[in-house]
């Protein structure tokens, strides 16, 4: 699996996007840091790492599934519809869990909310700028080899 996933296109377009929320996270902070003030670039950091976890944890839990119903074979439906559930059930606790430390975080730290949007929002900047860079490069090179 580990071979099939290093030359897939879409995993490597996710490693990108993966590193690039970090190194995106760390610039953010820095510049808030000397631009703003501590607490800002706090706040973006503690978004950022959140959301950068989660974004992890969901990547893991979906290559997880993906490889139980591939192993499955002939019974791959069932499995299928057990792994489905067992999945949306992580992705929900995950989300509640997500949420109640956001209200933790928020009631018992000074955090700054545009800070701490700002944090949340590496991971969505970070799939529009590598798509928008890399998307094209990888899906026209996929499209050259299928030809």
């Amino acid at each position: 699996m580990s071979k099939q996933i290093k030359n897939d296109p879409d995993a490597s377009l996710v490693r990108y996007i993966t590193g690039f929320s970090w190194l995106l996270l760390v610039v953010l902070t820095a510049g808030s840091w000397l631009v703003y003030n501590e607490q800002f670039a706090v706040s973006v950091l503690i978004g950022g790492v959140l959301v950068n976890v989660s974004f992890f944890l969901l990547k893991k839990d979906i290559a997880q599934l993906l490889h139980k119903v591939s192993e499955a074979g002939r019974s791959a439906d069932a499995v299928s519809h057990t792994e489905k559930i067992r999945f949306f059930i992580k992705f929900y606790a995950r989300l509640v869990v997500f949420g109640l430390l956001l209200i933790l975080l928020v009631a018992k730290l000074p955090v700054n909310m545009i800070g701490l949007s700002l944090g949340l929002a590496t991971v969505m900047l970070s799939v529009i700028l590598v798509v928008l860079s890399r998307g094209k490069i990888f899906y026209s090179e996929q499209s050259l080899r299928s030809v």
